[in-house]
């Protein structure tokens, strides 16, 4: 029976499942297989078995990278035994999915246009590099090229413009770094105090994921740990060592079944089962980095949260449970300080997975994880809410979800959200003086018996006397020296050309 006043089209989280294959364990799973998995396990955890999995008339699936299947839905449901009506994939890149994927199928059951939705995802990293390392081929499903689920959700735009790629900013390291040493200037810190910053934020998501019984690395991490750097924990790009970036060398998957209320009270869903979206917003900040007003902020996740805690009619203050999407430590701090939240309250931490290093950072699918996560911690709490962000490309396309296993006081209804324009000029092969905003040293592994890191290249970001961005990539061994070897952020410097410059300067922030 529905409680009292409810709309049957109410969507409603039945079901959560999350499979790790630990390195060493039998067997090499792929994709298809981990996904199935965390379906069934869901169908057990809904009290009622696979009857909502064979009964599904549609399946949504954050795309895979690690096999790059055009419709995993459709392999999944052969998989279950279903036989969806529609079956709908994520962009090809963006873990922003499986929020706006959520959102898309509780909208869907909302306006009576599903009753029983999957979501699911997984990546199998970890076992295709077993398998390349071994020499030995995986016996993972094939799919036509041809094949093509009935939607696409969310936007396949590349994103990068000509001078960022001509930076080497080709990669979501290098941009994250980049960010991260804007966000630096901004809080006037210096590199030690920042690096303590990061560290600690790190070290907190380890103690998480120590206690999360899905997480691909469970031990904890001190500050000292995460900072010091050997063989195992080089520095990739400052200030970034390996252990502060995502682990996407996973075999994670996780999946959840979203129906109506009125299905699940007619096919016995226990009530404590039962957690509902009451909030589900998108949006999107300036596509490119380089025109973005300032590197380390996201109008975006801000106008998104705002609009996910409105729709479910309350504050940030009111939300127990909470996941920032965690890639790299800019991204967490540049979503807290959007959402207004401290990083360092013990109360209330910011990941219940302890995030893409520890946790794992199993493609376009961490999110999915996140939410299932949650759905164990607010059946535990069912008085709370919960919250998760999802994150695309550059701390460019975003999620935010709010959930409780409170009935909602409103239908759901999915929020695109508008985001205030914080655009900035960009001078490609601009020459002259120019301000130091932010800068990121690139190293590569080293050779020979120490490995010693070595830096390659050092990119910058500058800003000319009329504001407008300037993005630099210089590989002379000066250069690079006085930015790894010093700390120039603020510094006056000539640019030359795209890849020369001189320092007029010394650094302004100690």
């Amino acid at each position: 029976m529905l409680p009292a006043g409810m709309d049957p089209r109410t969507p409603v989280i039945v079901g959560a499942g999350q499979i790790v294959h630990r390195s060493g364990e039998p067997g090499l799973p792929g994709p298809v297989e981990l996904a199935a998995e965390s379906l069934r396990r869901a169908g057990a955890d809904s009290g009622v078995g696979d009857r909502l999995l064979r009964s599904a008339d549609l399946i949504a699936a954050a795309a895979p990278v690690s096999r790059p299947y055009t419709d995993l839905g459709a392999l999944v449901a052969a998989e279950l035994g279903a036989t969806p009506k529609r079956t709908v994939q994520s962009a090809r890149f963006g873990g922003d999915a499986p929020q706006r994927l959520l959102n898309t199928v509780a909208q869907a059951i909302a306006e009576g246009r599903s009753e029983i939705a999957l979501l699911t995802g997984a990546e199998a990293f970890a076992s295709w590099n077993a398998a390349t390392r071994a020499g030995g081929t995986l016996d993972w499903p094939e799919q036509p090229e041809d094949v093509r689920p009935t939607d696409v959700i969310g936007s396949e735009r590349g994103p990068n413009t000509d001078m960022e790629t001509a930076a080497g900013l080709w990669g979501p390291v290098y941009f994250y770094a980049l960010m991260e040493t804007a966000l630096r200037g901004r809080l006037g810190l210096s590199e030690q105090q920042h690096r303590e910053r990061i560290g600690g934020l790190w070290a907190r998501l380890s103690e998480v994921a120590a206690r999360n019984p899905y997480a691909w690395q469970t031990a904890e991490h001190s500050i000292a740990e995460l900072l010091t750097l050997s063989p195992a924990n080089r520095l990739v790009s400052t200030p970034y060592p390996k252990l502060l970036i995502a682990n996407l060398s996973v075999d994670l998957g996780a999946g959840l079944i979203v129906c109506s209320a009125a299905v699940a009270a007619a096919a016995g869903v226990p009530r404590d089962r039962w957690v509902f979206p009451h909030g589900g917003a998108t949006a999107t900040d300036e596509w490119f980095v380089s025109e973005r007003a300032d590197l380390a902020a996201s109008p975006a996740i801000a106008a998104a949260g705002r609009s996910a805690l409105s729709s479910a009619g309350i504050s940030i203050d009111d939300v127990a449970h909470i996941d920032l999407y965690s890639c790299f430590p800019v991204a967490v701090q540049v979503a807290a300080e959007a959402l207004g939240l401290p990083i360092d309250d013990p109360a209330r931490p910011l990941s219940v997975t302890g995030g893409l290093s520890f946790g794992g950072g199993p493609g376009n699918n961490y999110s999915t994880h996140s939410i299932a996560t949650l759905v164990g911690r607010l059946r535990e709490d069912p008085e709370s809410y919960g919250l998760a962000t999802a994150l695309g490309w550059y701390i460019t396309k975003h999620g935010v979800g709010v959930y409780s296993a409170r009935p909602p006081a409103r239908l759901f209804s999915a929020i695109e959200a508008e985001v205030p324009v914080a655009r900035r000029d960009t001078a490609p092969g601009y020459t002259g003086r120019a301000t130091v905003g932010s800068y990121t040293v690139a190293y590569c592994k080293g050779s020979g018996p120490d490995r010693a890191d070595e830096p390659e290249a050092v990119v910058i970001s500058a800003l000319d006397p009329d504001g407008a961005r300037i993005l630099l990539r210089a590989s002379d061994a000066e250069t690079i020296a006085a930015f790894a070897d010093g700390d120039p952020l603020g510094a006056t410097v000539d640019i030359h050309s795209a890849n020369q410059l001189t320092l007029l300067t010394e650094r302004t922030v100690r």
